[in-house]
């Protein structure tokens, strides 16, 4: 597979194609950080209630943490439990890998300075027929119009995460040990861990702004960035974060 760059592809999805949501159902559906934290706000309900509904935990890629993915219904059918008889019902909060098809996004973990640090590669599945439409557009506009941007963001943070979690750095303690346990709230729980911040009052511990605690107490999104740099501080001792 060749990065596309700049070169233009065809394709669109929408209820016309004869394929419409076959992609949602027998789906293998990874859920990140962000993909939680937007469809538990979705559904109204909190990110305990959404992972112990809607998620299942399964060895991945990475052998020292688990990866999330989305539980399909129980039904025979194995379809993605927000497919509905119209399509998605959840589609504005759907998350980054059904955002992103055809297309696979691949981050450079030690980008090179001079040159990009993310890639897009064109998939292409038997079954859709969305590739046969007559919409031309490249890989840039269509992240545009599926809005990804802002989930390619905290993507992004989370790879981070997930390349520190591959040094193993909970050695010894073994598999859901206390860091790793922490670790994962922190990632998938952000109403758990917000509860947890405020019992340890951790934010008292670190140098931070008026502006940096609103937005923390306002926000889902800073909450999980600073968690994310809690992280790092606590498995590495570099973080943006500053003791007092």
């Amino acid at each position: 597979m060749e990065p596309l760059g700049k070169t233009p592809f065809t394709f669109s999805c929408h209820p016309g194609v004869s394929c419409f949501t076959i992609c949602c159902r027998k789906v293998d559906l990874v859920l990140y950080p962000y993909d939680v934290l937007r469809l538990k706000r979705a559904l109204g309900i909190n990110s305990e209630e959404f992972m112990r509904k809607f998620s299942r935990v399964v060895n991945g890629d990475n052998p020292y943490f688990p990866t999330v993915m989305l539980s399909l219904t129980e039904d025979g059918k194995g379809d993605c439990p927000f497919l509905t008889t119209e399509g998605c019902s959840v589609y504005e909060h759907r998350p980054t890998d059904c955002r992103t098809y055809p297309l696979e996004r691949a981050l450079d973990r030690t980008p090179d300075r001079r040159g990009p640090n993310e890639f897009y590669f064109l998939t292409h599945h038997d079954y859709c027929k969305g590739h046969d439409e007559n919409i031309e557009t490249t890989a840039r506009a269509y992240v545009r119009s599926q809005h990804l941007d802002q989930y390619n963001t905290y993507n992004e943070l989370w790879t981070e995460i997930d390349t520190l979690f591959r040094t193993n750095p909970w050695a010894g303690e073994g598999a859901g040990g206390a860091g790793q346990q922490l670790a994962f709230m922190i990632c998938y729980n952000i109403d758990g861990f917000r509860s947890f911040a405020l019992e340890r009052n951790i934010l008292a511990s670190f140098k931070l702004s008026k502006q940096v605690r609103r937005d923390i107490a306002l926000h889902d999104e800073e909450l999980m960035k600073f968690g994310f740099e809690w992280l790092k501080f606590l498995f590495t001792g570099k973080s943006s974060l500053i003791r007092k």
